[in-house]
């Protein structure tokens, strides 16, 4: 009589269980992350930043030429720091426009205040919160754009408090 060793009972899972979930896992993983690398994250997020600040630039300007039509006489006072965030959208590639009325931007167009004291108030509070906006983004930013944006926020601070000081 031959001695055969009785049957094992396997532990564990089965060779086609492990098999079926390695593939699903990979497709899974493959579907998921398709075309969607960390530098590709970075640089999405870096771009709509980018796009924002320039908007918001673009918007403060719209908001100091407001201010500089309904009170021609602040002119001396406000060409300078228009003039900064005019440089502020730029060096966030925003693009000047030639013709105002040739190029309509989604926001309203901003009115000022026919009370000096309330337009500049109305501009500074707009500055701060650009400037807050921007300080708060940088975290989310790579290297030179977190430099940009926080040079940036800190002129925008800086204006919001000169034009604080101009509505006393």
């Amino acid at each position: 009589m031959s001695y055969s060793p009785p049957p094992r009972a396997r532990s564990g899972p089965r060779r086609r269980t492990l098999l079926a979930s390695l593939a699903g896992a990979t497709a899974l993983l493959t579907g998921c992350s398709a075309g969607s690398n960390p530098a590709e994250r970075a640089a999405s997020a870096a771009t709509r930043a980018r796009a924002r600040a320039a908007r918001d630039s673009a918007d403060l300007l719209a908001r100091y030429d407001a201010v500089l039509d309904a009170h021609p006489a602040l002119a001396d006072r406000l060409s300078p720091l228009r003039a900064a965030v005019a440089a502020h959208r730029d060096a966030f590639g925003g693009t000047p426009a030639k013709d105002s009325k040739a190029q309509r931007s989604p926001s309203p167009v901003p009115t000022a205040s026919a009370d000096r004291k309330e337009a500049l108030t109305s501009l500074a509070s707009a500055e701060r919160t650009v400037a807050d906006r921007r300080a708060a983004a940088l975290l989310e930013v790579p290297g030179e754009l977190a430099r940009l944006m926080a040079s940036v926020s800190a002129a925008g601070s800086a204006h919001a408090y000169l034009l604080t000081e101009a509505a006393k």
